[in-house]
């Protein structure tokens, strides 16, 4: 990774619930002053980060399935749709977190499939397998699915659950997908050292609400 250019690995992230307009207008500002890769938004502000954006090389990406990854197909199908209408050109996905622990490897499997069919040409997906409240091996089957079905990432956190990235979870998520797909580190990434410590792990991506503060720091 060269020194100058960790800005190209940031999803700039906004997605708490009581976030306004304005910051959600100040966001995408921030993304093309800094040239970050993406920006990610609430389904509800697409529409307009995508009329933010218009004029740059910034990505929008949306969440669906979010926080918990337990709506249905079905419901994630349409949320994919309807935020590709909106301007979306990437969407991160919850897998259904309470099917994998069951081990019903075939409704993980579809779910991911079925998003990313929807998505079509149109966005890039990325599978966010919640590491956290998942077992090393079930952390690798995730991943394998995800393979499986076409998505183009895996990504660790939603950041709302009990815990974020890590390097050994990178490191792990990579040995499983090898370098056919990305992998986003998300959730508690806030200084430079620790994006680049996921980044050298193998993280393709980093999502962060701390990007100005990554970037910017010596």
């Amino acid at each position: 990774m060269k020194e100058n250019n960790l800005n190209t690995y940031i999803d700039h992230t906004l997605l708490k619930a009581e976030s306004s307009r304005e910051e959600i207008v100040t966001l995408c500002a921030e993304a093309k002053r800094y040239e970050f890769a993406a920006v990610c938004v609430n389904p509800t502000w697409v529409k307009l980060a995508s009329e933010e954006l218009q004029d740059s090389q910034v990505q929008v990406a949306t969440v669906v399935g979010f926080p918990l990854g337990a709506t249905t197909t079905v419901t994630k199908v349409a949320e994919t749709r309807d935020a590709l209408l909106n301007g979306a050109t990437e969407i991160d996905m919850v897998i259904n977190i309470g099917a994998l622990k069951s081990a019903d490897e075939a409704l993980v499997y579809e779910d991911i499939k079925e998003v990313v069919e929807a998505a079509s040409d149109q966005a890039d997906v990325k599978v966010i397998i919640e590491t956290s409240l998942l077992t090393d091996d079930e952390k690798r089957l995730a991943c394998q699915l995800a393979k499986e079905a076409g998505a183009h990432f895996v990504k660790t956190s939603t950041g709302f659950s009990s815990g974020g990235a890590t390097v050994a979870d990178i490191e792990l998520m990579r040995a499983v997908v090898g370098d056919s797909m990305g992998i986003k580190a998300s959730g508690g990434v806030r200084d430079r050292a620790s994006a680049e410590a996921m980044i050298e792990a193998g993280a393709t991506r980093i999502g962060a609400s701390a990007g100005i503060a990554i970037v910017s720091e010596k």
